[in-house]
């Protein structure tokens, strides 16, 4: 049952807005944007950055090795879906780096396990009770950091000691100027409702008119999250869940929808934070990969090694780093999955611990707490 205090706090949240749901920010010391965007149901990386410079890439991939027939070339190797042409752009500025063959030290097939693992940093599934991404608002601004989460529930990455505050989606309509007014002067004289009220009408601001269209498209989303990034009193650090990534049939099609959709997410978080770009590190990740072999369905199932990105400005890119354990049948994990060759909490470590200016040492103990005696990935800012 709800009480009073809690009743009008949720309304708070809804009168203030009604848009995209699954966001979460935070507010940081420090002029650099970094946004984790999470890929939930396993994308198949080899179908996104695809080995055909691999001998073994056309047989293991079939018809699938047709989408990459006239596909920009990343080097000698790889190849970039033809749907990520933003994402491609930024690669030739050198704005754009992949990491393939990474998994985190999960190794089993369970979406839910897998996600929990990424996104707290344990070793195991349910080991590490916070998310890593709270954890590195300690790193950069104690006593300082701030987060609101844009969804009816904070993602797992953002949970933890430091402040998140939430500010959940409402099918409402938008209340009026008029009606905002009045509510202001109804909370004036309640301290605790009045900093509620006052916190929700400056995120309403800083979505302008975004909100309008409740971030229904992926292009827009990015949008919206730049608006939240790019001010100067705005967040520094935003989580986007997307989801429709688990291709078990009909994989070609899907999945070229999903990489149009995410390309258009980083075409408006890139035009929506200008400048700001230059201060920017996109993270991209998913939870495992997907068989190397192509299913009865037209789709592939649960693997192991994936493919993980970084974008922005801060970015050293125009690299796909890869230890590439190659696909003949004799190199795959478990006979069935592109082998992981990088640690993906290691690569986590390194983009953050570069982008912030902190020790990839520090950064790996307080983010990644079971890689025993793992290191931070060099060199990725």
């Amino acid at each position: 049952m709800l009480d009073r205090r809690t009743f009008i706090g949720t309304g708070v949240l809804g009168l203030a807005g009604a848009f995209a749901p699954r966001m979460a920010f935070a507010k940081a010391a420090t002029d650099r944007r970094f946004i984790f965007i999470i890929q939930r149901g396993a994308a198949d990386g080899l179908h996104i950055v695809a080995p055909v410079g691999d001998p073994a890439f056309a047989g293991a991939r079939g018809a699938f090795a047709e989408d990459f027939a006239s596909a920009p070339k990343l080097d000698a190797t790889f190849a970039l879906h033809p749907a990520l042409t933003t994402v491609n752009a930024l690669y030739g500025q050198k704005q754009a780096l992949f990491a393939h063959a990474v998994a985190s030290p999960y190794r089993d097939r369970s979406h839910f396990d897998g996600q929990n693992v990424l996104e707290t940093g344990g070793a195991s599934a349910y080991q590490v009770k916070d998310g890593w991404l709270n954890r590195m608002l300690g790193l950069l601004s104690p006593g300082e950091a701030k987060a609101i989460a844009i969804a009816t529930a904070v993602p797992m990455a953002l949970r933890g000691p430091h402040e998140v505050s939430s500010y959940a989606p409402s099918a409402l309509p938008q209340a009026s100027d008029d009606l905002m007014q009045r509510v202001s002067m109804l909370y004036a004289g309640d301290s605790q409702l009045h900093g509620l009220w006052s916190e929700a009408l400056a995120t309403r601001n800083l979505t302008g008119d975004l909100a309008a269209d409740n971030g229904k498209t992926a292009a827009a989303t990015g949008a919206l999250a730049a608006k939240l990034l790019a001010p100067a009193d705005g967040a520094r650090i935003a989580m986007i869940e997307t989801g429709g990534w688990d291709t078990h049939a009909g994989q070609r099609g899907r999945l070229a929808t999903q990489l149009k959709g995410l390309d258009g997410m980083i075409g408006g978080l890139q035009t929506g934070l200008g400048p700001v770009w230059a201060d920017t590190m996109v993270l991209v990740a998913t939870e495992f990969g997907r068989t190397v072999a192509v299913n009865g369905t037209g789709g592939t199932d649960h693997g192991t090694g994936a493919c993980a990105m970084l974008l922005g400005g801060a970015v050293k890119g125009g690299r796909v780093i890869a230890d590439w354990p190659g696909l003949a049948p004799a190199a795959l994990y478990e006979n069935r999955d592109l082998r992981a060759t990088t640690a993906l909490d290691g690569f986590i470590a390194g983009a953050t611990a570069a982008h912030f200016g902190i020790s990839g040492g520090r950064a790996m103990a307080a983010l990644f707490p079971g890689a025993r005696g793992g290191k931070a990935v060099t060199g990725l800012a």
